[in-house]
């Protein structure tokens, strides 16, 4: 399979200012393969340690801080020779050797010609303790589901990619096209970006083994949950996990506390809650009060949604069959649309740096589903599940923020099962080309010079 992070990783081995690398991401995103292919590709040989797998490679690290001396360990383990530039260090389940990680800083200093990576489950809670690592000595690299564009080349759909990179104009894509790239991503949304799951497609085309695996995947995660949290937090844990379909099913998918439990606070959940989405397995989307820049200073940390990181997980949770891939558009409406908003969600995400906020209106309801930061634009997007050309809540954003835009005139887009089109200032993105946001807004302003 290929994945477009494997270029990223590139960059990272050519840069002059490498600093050792540290993937983060839920499990089983692929990071542990993404790494290995990375080495088999672009070094002569792999030193590979998994502190999970082999506890006694911790020692290295337990009494010393000397790079010369753990390299020399290293080396003995490996059996085969470390040697700068040429090897790539691969630690895998770090998160098992905390003092490894502190390392980084010592290899950064002392022996930066070493490349060093790093990957493992969970990360991100061990990432969230301060003395876990040294702050400015590492670069990181953000590890996500397969994208819908690397799902179509993992399925041999190489023609349907090649047309989508070709599109250099906004306008009407035609039928022979339009047509197969909604059915694939009706499979998309069965099985989801997890790698395992696309492997498992691409190869067998079987309902069953899609579905045994994403159970496998729900699976481990409920069990890391027992294993890396304490006591008392399971439940609230295990609660909030569940609760995900009932948020994301409501008109209004603001996160409320009640729905967990009833009777339920934000003080007694929160951090359950925030353990979750440190470990990669649910993002929170702030409101926010007005587009202004950075979105993080608008902020309204009392109201937020929040997503699975992958719309075949989501699928799963919330026990929709694969049967309903026959059923017309029931894939892109069902529970409100909300596996749609998943997938818009799944896509932008390593697109744009900043994570995007969403935009509503308590009395009278009006939502905008997503606002993104591109650069220094602020552009709201609204998600439609059919070919529903409504804006009223994009409308409504014009509308009150239009004086935030000065003299530039607001971009807003919309997602939706219609043809790619831009209506004076709205652009329309079929869904299946949600990984192509950042380009497509490029061009609508080249094709509509009134737009900044």
């Amino acid at each position: 399979m290929e994945r477009f992070a494997l270029q990223k990783l590139i960059d990272w081995k050519d840069s002059r200012y490498r600093k050792p690398l540290i993937l983060r991401g839920a499990r089983q995103v692929g990071k542990t393969w993404l790494l290995k292919e990375f080495g088999k590709t672009c070094y002569e040989n792999i030193a590979y340690f998994n502190f999970d797998e082999h506890e006694e490679y911790k020692q290295f690290f337990e009494n010393t801080k000397d790079i010369r001396r753990i390299l020399d360990n290293l080396t003995f383990a490996s059996g085969s020779e470390i040697n700068p530039g040429s090897t790539l260090i691969i630690f895998d389940e770090i998160q098992e050797c905390p003092k490894a990680l502190n390392t980084l800083k010592y290899f950064y200093e002392n022996a930066n010609e070493y490349h060093v990576v790093c990957a493992g489950s969970l990360l991100g809670i061990s990432l969230a303790k301060p003395s876990s690592f040294p702050v400015g000595m590492v670069n990181f690299l953000n590890i996500y589901p397969m994208t819908f564009t690397e799902f179509l080349l993992a399925c041999g759909n190489i023609n349907l990619k090649n047309y989508l990179d070709s599109i250099n104009i906004i306008e009407e894509i035609p039928d022979a096209f339009f047509n197969p790239l909604c059915e694939k991503l009706k499979i998309y949304f069965v099985t989801g970006g997890m790698p395992e799951v696309v492997r498992r497609w691409a190869e067998e085309k079987r309902v069953e083994g899609v579905q045994e695996t994403l159970s496998d995947i729900i699976s481990s995660y409920e069990k890391d949950f027992a294993k890396h949290t304490d006591t008392k937090d399971i439940p609230k844990i295990n609660m909030i996990w569940k609760s995900v379909p009932s948020q994301l099913a409501k008109e209004n998918k603001k996160f409320l506390y009640k729905v967990v439990k009833e009777g339920a606070r934000a003080r007694e959940y929160e951090d359950a809650l925030d353990w979750l989405c440190e470990a990669d397995l649910l993002t929170k989307i702030f409101r926010i009060s007005k587009p202004g820049l950075p979105l993080s200073a608008y902020d309204d940390l009392s109201a937020f949604k929040i997503y699975l990181m992958d719309v075949g997980i989501l699928r799963k949770v919330v026990s929709l069959a694969p049967s309903a891939i026959t059923e017309g558009n029931r894939l892109f409406t069902e529970f409100k649309g909300a596996l749609t908003e998943n997938f818009i969600l799944q896509s932008l995400k390593p697109e744009f740096e900043v994570t995007p906020r969403y935009w509503a209106t308590d009395n009278p309801k009006y939502e905008v589903d997503f606002v993104i930061q591109r650069e220094n634009d602020i552009i709201p997007i609204e998600v439609k599940s059919s070919t529903d050309k409504n804006n009223t809540s994009l409308r409504k954003f014009k509308e009150i923020f239009s004086s935030e835009y000065e003299d530039k005139q607001l971009l807003r887009v919309r997602f939706s099962l219609r043809n790619l089109c831009l209506d004076k200032d709205v652009l329309n993105i079929p869904l299946f080309m949600a990984d192509y946001t950042n380009r497509l807004i490029s061009l609508a302003k080249k094709n509509n010079n009134t737009l900044p």
